[in-house]
């Protein structure tokens, strides 16, 4: 391992399936001690980054460095450092999950120790064969073996899917203690409400380009919230007016009642044009990074996001 400090770095990272361009030059730096989601919809070269990463297959022009070290120069020795969940984990369904994880250790008491307290705070019964096992306790044993070596730099493709929501607490919480210890992850993720808990970065990834890198904070200042205000009786209030309140839309007007969108910071402009007006009832839900994620999405409109997913990507 080097000193250096960043654990993931690409250079015009590109990978070409036939006529296909999966990924199309990937700048990207991934610092260590952080938790960094990699954000995008299905099919938008998330899996085939990591896959690139982890030298699983090769790039068609770029290249990455894990911790400092050529990924493929240096493939074997980053074995030992790097833990992996993949999206499609598979494992062999005749071994019991405690075989298994044996396998994994390489004979090494103090990666079996590990495997067994990872496996009791996920509730994995390690006398289970893997051919018996659920999505989600196979999900559980999966994320076991990517942790059970304590690497330095941990890679996870969509690592809860499948996982009850007690389960993902338990997950969610796990990472947070891992990145106190200085530990690297980096998660692939279209769970927008995961990102917003425990990331600290995010990259947007969109057809195969990255199209933006932010610190989840500063993600969160794009938030946009929707106000459905309904008036008992007329209330003649002119586009111009609500636009004083700075960044505020107009969605919809329809008789007594108005839809707007609000950016953060602006709520107490809309309130005081409200002040005196015939209010009857207001719906205000809690802003997700769902819109502004999707005001970053180019493209795609104010409509659009609210029309479309409840926090997460098709």
């Amino acid at each position: 391992m080097t000193n250096s400090p960043t654990a993931i770095q690409t250079f015009g990272l590109s990978k070409a399936f036939g006529d296909v361009l999966a990924l199309r030059d990937l700048d990207l730096e991934v610092f260590r001690g952080e938790v960094f989601g990699f954000l995008g919809p299905n099919g938008s070269g998330k899996t085939t980054t990591i896959r690139l990463l982890l030298d699983f297959i090769r790039p068609t022009s770029g290249r990455a460095e894990i911790l400092g070290l050529d990924t493929r120069k240096h493939a074997f020795e980053l074995r030992r450092q790097v833990g992996n969940l993949p999206g499609d984990f598979l494992i062999y369904p005749q071994l019991t999950i405690n075989a298994f994880f044996r396998l994994c250790s390489g004979g090494r008491p103090e990666g079996m120790r590990r495997a067994r307290d990872l496996a009791d705070r996920f509730g994995l019964d390690l006398k289970r064969k893997v051919g018996t096992l659920s999505t989600g306790n196979r999900q559980k044993a999966g994320l076991v073996q990517a942790l059970m070596h304590d690497p330095e730099l941990v890679i996870l493709d969509e690592p809860t899917s499948g996982l009850d929501p007690l389960v993902k607490e338990e997950f969610y919480g796990l990472v947070d203690e891992e990145k106190g210890r200085g530990k690297t992850i980096f998660l692939s993720s279209h769970v927008l409400s995961e990102i917003e808990q425990i990331c600290d970065r995010v990259g947007i990834v969109r057809e195969g380009s990255l199209i933006a890198v932010e610190e989840v904070e500063g993600l969160k200042r794009h938030k946009r919230r929707r106000m459905a205000i309904t008036f008992s009786g007329p209330a003649e209030v002119s586009v111009h007016e609500w636009q004083k309140a700075e960044g505020v839309e107009v969605l919809a007007r329809a008789g007594n009642r108005v839809e707007l969108s609000i950016p953060e910071g602006s709520v107490a402009g809309v309130l005081n044009i409200l002040a005196g007006l015939p209010v009857e009832d207001l719906v205000f839900p809690e802003a997700s990074l769902e819109k502004a994620f999707m005001s970053l999405y180019a493209g795609t409109t104010e409509e659009e996001s609210h029309d479309g997913f409840p926090g997460e990507l098709s």
